[in-house]
């Protein structure tokens, strides 16, 4: 084990069982963790980070994502169709249309603080 390992660990295996106890009473469950897990999954691709921000802005059919983001509409659509499974964005049909929006305000909640995050200086 080299020094930095050592930095990083106490020295002793359980330090405050209060203090570990309120942890262990707020974790998460694991079919929650993993729904949570899923959701920053679909928000690791630069492409789906950019078609959540500009739905962050107005609800949007698909070829006015494609020519937003300078994509082909097929290409768009693989990507929506993987945010909507995994309940990031939600569709509405209007006659011929589709228009897609944020599936509700927590996941624009969510990205407005992740792009806060990463511009924070």
């Amino acid at each position: 084990m080299g020094r930095d390992d050592r930095d990083e660990m106490c020295e002793e295996a359980l330090h405050d069982w209060a203090r570990a106890e309120k942890a262990r009473q707020a974790l998460v469950a694991p079919s929650t963790a993993e729904q949570l897990a899923q959701v920053f999954r679909a928000l690791a691709d630069p492409t789906r980070v950019r078609i959540v921000s500009a739905l962050a802005r107005a609800e949007l059919c698909v070829g006015d994502l494609a020519s937003v983001l300078d994509m082909s509409i097929s290409a768009v659509s693989h990507q929506l169709r993987l945010l909507r499974e995994l309940r990031v964005v939600r569709k509405r049909r209007d006659g011929k249309h589709v228009y897609y929006a944020l599936d509700d305000e927590h996941v624009g909640d969510l990205f407005a603080r992740g792009l806060e995050h990463v511009q924070h200086t």
